[in-house]
């Protein structure tokens, strides 16, 4: 895009969380809205519920990403998607492991 204001050191962020998968977040220019986001993409992601705005800057502390790198996808995809956090290795062995029946 070629507005000035995505090219500043600052990024007014609009953040949607799923409604089908929890600690999904997809984040967006709040100008922009969803209009970049694939079709299929938003499909898989349920409908989008408002989580937050937030102004975001290269410095900027976040949780689980790097703002410069959300900053970075937003400006050249039109978004950035957060996924769960992955489940711990003890957790997955519950899914592998078939529970044996005790008598």
């Amino acid at each position: 895009m070629s507005d000035d204001r995505m090219r500043g050191d600052k990024l007014l962020c609009e953040v949607f969380k799923s409604s089908r998968m929890e600690e999904m977040y997809l984040y967006v220019d709040k100008r922009e809205g969803l209009t970049r986001v694939p079709e299929p993409l938003l499909e898989r992601f349920g409908k989008p519920l408002p989580a937050m705005t937030l102004i975001l800057s290269p410095e900027k502390r976040m949780g689980r990403a790097q703002a410069a790198d959300v900053m970075a996808a937003i400006r050249e995809k039109g978004f950035y998607l957060q996924m769960p956090p992955a489940k711990e290795e003890y957790l997955l062995d519950l899914y592998r492991t078939p529970t044996e029946a005790r008598y």
